[in-house]
């Protein structure tokens, strides 16, 4: 399998960017990942990859999503990314993850690549406005590789995203990136209308003939103001999921991504241990994409790395995401995370200001979370990479207590161990 991707990696994509992907993201990530772990030892903090949402504006409306889409267009700035992505550099940081709303609806977005060739980007994409022209300065540019969602088959796509024709369109976008030999991805986030449709051998078989590098599935969040929460995976589906990225990670030659698990096979959350956290369109500094609050800015006055380091919010999240669970702590603890957000009188970043009903409302439900139910990694460079570079580095075991964290006491545990009681407010 190892032979046949390298194969792949030699014969399907252009030299000069795969050259630029083993150096930007592959040795100068690794270099970041080992800043990061210095910085924890000296009991320093800045994380070393981050995601930035440039844009909240989409063509789609997909069940689920989180972002306020339809409003009045916000994006940050040249200025404002210019400012970002270079004190985050000064940090030892080569790498950003761009979302939206949907980045190519950046009027600026290829020169932001353009204004940092030491940077390499990931853009996360439903692919509608990657045109022929887009996709050969893309190219040229050599330092983003889109990483295009593709929802279900014609009939859930358009269901999923309520639009139309929205897997001809995606999949032509695919087909331009694939035309110039970028390095390019595809993303699902899996649920219960497209698992049986995407998570599947015959799937990963037309992306390796398409010439498609990588894939990731996502997990379904149902958060947000249309949560869709009859979409979720049950804990069964997510153990079926888990046991075939692994099985699939020692049989195909494609790239298989997930953030959700250790080597072992433990369950962590990729904010909690710290690796990274989201900026939203209008500079706020949250946790993650799917947690719309904040007390920090990026258009402080102060330098990133101050602010970041500084952020008690952030630093607490950490903890008390660490301490109630090693799965998602929105969908397992909405509760925990509510009285967090009320100690610190962190703000809604959203446009609609009822982010904060919303967690109210949430049902408790099962994460990745499953203790009596771990895979370990089966391929020795997945293995190998997770445990050197993407494992809790400590972050579960040093956590407080959660009746530490936020000042009054909690009974109960996880949502996938037992029921917990919550005191009255």
């Amino acid at each position: 399998m190892y032979l046949r991707m390298a194969w792949r990696l030699l014969t399907e994509t252009d030299k000069r960017l795969l050259f630029k992907f083993v150096y930007l993201m592959g040795f100068k990530g690794i270099l970041a990942m080992q800043r990061f772990k210095r910085r924890l030892r000296r009991g320093e903090y800045f994380p070393p990859f981050l995601f930035i949402s440039i844009i909240n504006s989409c063509n789609l409306r997909c069940q689920g999503c989180w972002v306020d889409v339809a409003a009045k267009q916000q994006k940050i700035s040249l200025e404002a990314m210019d400012r970002l992505i270079r004190e985050a550099k000064q940090m030892g940081n080569v790498f950003f993850g761009l979302m939206g709303g949907e980045p190519f609806m950046h009027s600026e977005l290829l020169e932001i690549l353009r204004r940092h060739r030491d940077c390499y980007f990931q853009i996360f994409t439903n692919g509608h406005f990657i045109t022929d022209e887009v996709a050969r300065e893309l190219r040229r540019l050599g330092n983003a590789t889109p990483l295009i969602s593709v929802e279900g088959n014609q009939i859930v796509s358009d269901q999923r995203r309520k639009g139309r024709r929205v897997w001809d369109r995606t999949m032509q976008g695919l087909h331009n990136c694939l035309r110039h030999k970028l390095l390019t991805g595809v993303c699902t986030s899996l649920c219960q209308t497209n698992i049986d449709d995407m998570l599947t051998e015959e799937w990963l078989d037309r992306l390796i003939e398409l010439g498609v590098m990588y894939v990731w599935f996502h997990t379904y969040r149902p958060v947000g103001p249309d949560a869709a929460p009859h979409l979720a995976l049950t804990p069964q589906q997510q153990r079926r999921v888990r046991e075939f990225v692994v099985q699939m990670r020692a049989k195909k030659p494609i790239v298989i991504i997930d953030a959700y698990y250790d080597h072992r096979g433990r369950a962590l959350c990729p904010a909690a241990i710290g690796v990274t956290h989201h900026i939203s369109p209008w500079g706020d500094i949250e946790p993650c994409p799917i947690i719309q609050f904040a007390t920090d800015t990026i258009h402080d006055s102060r330098p990133l790395g101050e602010v970041i380091a500084g952020s008690a919010f952030l630093r607490e999240f950490r903890q008390l995401a660490a301490s109630a669970t090693r799965g998602c702590i929105v969908l397992e603890r909405p509760d925990l995370l509510r009285l967090l957000v009320l100690k610190h009188q962190a703000r809604d970043t959203t446009v609609r200001g009822t982010a904060l009903q919303e967690l109210e409302q949430m049902q408790r439900r099962c994460s990745q979370y499953d203790p009596e139910f771990e895979v370990p990694e089966k391929s020795f460079l997945y293995r190998l990479a997770k445990r050197w570079w993407f494992n809790d580095f400590g972050a579960y075991e040093q956590a407080p207590g959660v009746e530490v964290i936020l000042g009054t006491q909690v009974t109960g545990a996880s949502c996938c161990t037992q029921d917990v009681q919550l005191p009255s407010n």
